[in-house]
């Protein structure tokens, strides 16, 4: 147990955006932080790839082998921001069986390799907080894992990856198409040169996947995450949503049914009236339907060195807090305790119940829409919204239908007829639509 008088010791493996964001806030704040830790936090070791020019570390161990720090016998809590899973991951696993409590960012890893590294923390009685691994600024994993501990979570959706809001926010308010969205969040940073994990969902599917965890006391099940990107969305399709009365944005939800567990990734019609739905830029935003406390939304920054840093610095103080109690009375990892993690069925995404956006090409002849309505009706599948375009030059109409809540496999079905008829040109364009009311 530490005493008031005792500095606690940290070593930073990765030194890029976050690290140095979470080194300058220890210092800038190291007043603040002590007040609230009841004893001094200080970086005593950083393992990085080369030195940064902008952050005095002249008083710090630097060290190129980022496994030297995790051996230093000076430092008590590594923090692990350099990303990636593999190397990530035997800093880790190192750190635990040194004894030592780790902090990180990483929400690949946790996803991918989170049920063995928990379960190994459990076992030599360290901890990994990870506060920082999802929605940077906003303490959402403290929301499910404490704010929200008496409540039944129901399901939660959530705006999770601030690149792909930034590209559909952009596309939205000036009409630009994906390829140029993309390479404006380029220039500016939001997005890496090769966006892939950012707009092929994969970044918010490793988060939906601790979200879940988190909401239901269920595993970690990545693999079992459906995922679909926005590089297919046109601005056509975005300015047909918004004359419906509704948004697109690129949401991640999970959601607890009968049946098991909904994940899935994917661009999402919401209504306007919906506060998630004026999430913008590069914003993030979290929607918890929980009983009995009902919709709570949770806003702000998701990512960038002071957002991520903040949430950094606030996982040492809660492990420094523990540590000099004692560590009694700690969270679990996953909310729940680790022998009551069920294994509810995770639901394949033609099992799961939705409505839908249909953009159809048609070509101008009377009885094609009647046809069309019947395949659908043929699958018990009703329409909410009909919008018919003017017809192109080439004598197509585009044809806009907003569907209720049907099964997708019913919908697939239905879908392989349309595209079959001899009047319908093309595929049929499909998003999935919520209307997250409570």
């Amino acid at each position: 147990m530490q005493t008031k008088q005792d500095a606690v010791r940290v070593g930073i493996v990765g030194f890029g955006t976050v690290g140095g964001g979470a080194f300058r806030l220890l210092q800038e704040n190291a007043g603040e932080i002590a007040r609230r830790t009841g004893c001094p936090i200080v970086v005593s070791h950083i393992g990085a790839r080369r030195d940064r020019d902008d952050l005095d570390t002249s008083k710090v161990k630097v060290s190129r082998d980022v496994f030297a720090v995790v051996q230093d016998p000076d430092v008590d809590i590594i923090v692990e921001v350099m990303g990636g899973t593999e190397t990530a991951r035997a800093v880790v696993t190192q750190a635990i069986l040194a004894g030592k409590h780790v902090v990180t960012a990483n929400k690949a890893l946790l996803a991918e390799f989170g049920n063995e590294l928990f379960a190994l923390a459990e076992r030599h009685g360290v901890y990994i907080a990870f506060e920082a691994a999802v929605a940077g600024g906003v303490p959402i994993i403290k929301v499910l894992r404490e704010g929200l501990a008496a409540n039944r979570i129901d399901a939660l959706a959530g705006i999770i990856n601030g690149t792909g809001n930034y590209i559909l926010t952009e596309m939205r308010e000036k009409g630009r198409s994906f390829a140029e969205a993309l390479q404006e969040a380029q220039a500016l940073g939001y997005a890496e040169a090769d966006p892939t994990f950012d707009v092929e969902g994969i970044d918010a599917a490793h988060k939906l996947t601790i979200l879940a965890s988190l909401a239901f006391g269920i595993p970690l099940q990545l693999k079992k995450v459906y995922t679909e990107g926005i590089s297919r969305l046109t601005t056509i399709d975005v300015a047909y949503a918004a004359e419906l009365g509704y948004s697109i944005k690129h949401l991640g939800l999970a959601r607890r049914t009968a049946e098991g567990i909904e994940l899935r990734v994917h661009p999402t019609l919401i209504p306007r009236e919906r506060l998630i739905s004026h999430v913008h830029g590069v914003k993030n935003a979290v929607l918890v339907q929980s009983h009995p406390v009902g919709s709570t939304l949770y806003y702000g920054a998701g990512a960038g060195a002071g957002p991520t840093a903040s949430a950094i610095v606030a996982d040492l103080v809660d492990v420094v807090r523990a540590w000099r109690e004692g560590q009694g009375g700690r969270v679990p990892h996953l909310a729940f305790q680790p022998d009551e993690l069920y294994d509810t069925p995770v639901l394949p995404v033609e099992a799961v119940h939705t409505a839908y956006y249909l953009r159809l090409q048609a070509n101008d002849r009377p009885g094609v829409l009647a046809e069309v309505t019947h395949l659908l009706a043929e699958q018990g599948i009703s329409i909410e919204a009909i919008l018919q375009k003017p017809a192109h030059a080439a004598g197509q109409v585009p044809v806009i239908i907003v569907t209720k809540v049907v099964q997708e496999r019913a919908m697939n079905a239905a879908l392989a007829k349309i595209e079959a008829l001899v009047d319908i040109v093309d595929h049929v364009v499909k998003i999935r639509l919520e209307n997250l009311d409570a």
